[in-house]
């Protein structure tokens, strides 16, 4: 079994409101999930109008499997029009 954990650090450019901010992270948030069917939330940075953390976690029986999975999901955040990826953290366990 291999738990695999990933961390965006994120820049939301032209972010003018925690709502707007709000609005931009929830979607991306609700989309990994529905699309990977893993875990998510957003981790760090919540009261910062123009950064955001968010981190997956899934459980697979192939380490292999679990580093394309986080791959795609870090291909999909990347073309997220709403936030820029300015670092990741990846752990398997």
């Amino acid at each position: 079994m291999v738990v695999a954990v990933q961390t965006w650090e994120l820049s939301i450019p032209g972010c003018s409101s925690l709502k707007e901010k709000r609005s931009v992270v929830r979607s991306l948030k609700d989309r990994l999930h529905r699309k990977f069917r893993a875990s998510v939330a957003e981790t760090d940075h919540q009261d910062v109008l123009a950064r955001a953390a968010l981190t997956m976690a899934l459980v697979t029986t192939d380490r292999r499997l679990a580093e394309s999975m986080l791959d795609k999901a870090d291909h999909f955040v990347q073309e997220h029009g709403g936030a820029v990826i300015v670092g990741v953290r990846r752990d398997l366990y």
